[in-house]
């Protein structure tokens, strides 16, 4: 049996563990440097700036989709941003993945949104495919730019 609910403050370790999970399959392990005190003051402090949702299959945690809202100013209205989907090897193939996706867009178009937005490895041909099956088009016409720490800083400084 497949469920999705939202997340709470006692997953937080979780979360996290689900994050180095999908960090791993990524290649990019060393990148993480989240913390379980960061995920639980930015998902249930006083300001919470995202959301989550844990997806579990026979009662057991298997997977996650973390999102957050953006502003479209071409539409005019808010936007949902699905920062991470993950389901452990384990459990693929079993429908979770999609409950996941299909609660997030449920998120979205409950709190108004025009449109959700995403970003997938280009080598990840298993996700690319899935987000295709459900009718999901790649923006080629995009890049997507990026600053890390010291740009960042450098660029804030002036």
């Amino acid at each position: 049996m497949i469920t999705v609910r939202p997340a709470t403050p006692a997953d937080v370790p979780l979360i996290l563990s689900l994050v180095r999970d999908l960090a791993e399959y990524e290649q990019s392990l060393d990148q993480v440097v989240a913390t379980e005190e960061n995920l639980r003051e930015d998902l249930f402090g006083s300001r919470p700036i995202c959301g989550c949702l844990v997806g579990e299959v026979g009662g057991i945690a298997q997977g996650f989709a973390l999102y957050f809202f953006n502003y479209s100013t071409w539409v005019g209205r808010r936007g949902l941003y699905l920062e991470d989907l993950f389901v452990r090897p384990a459990a693929r193939g079993k429908g979770l993945g999609k409950a996941l996706f299909t609660r997030v867009a449920q998120v979205a178009v409950e709190n108004g949104c025009q449109r959700m937005d995403w970003a997938v490895l280009d080598w990840n041909t298993p996700a690319i495919d899935f987000y295709h099956r459900l009718g999901a088009a790649s923006l080629t016409e995009w890049t997507l730019f990026r600053l890390r720490e010291g740009p960042l800083k450098d660029v804030a400084d002036g």
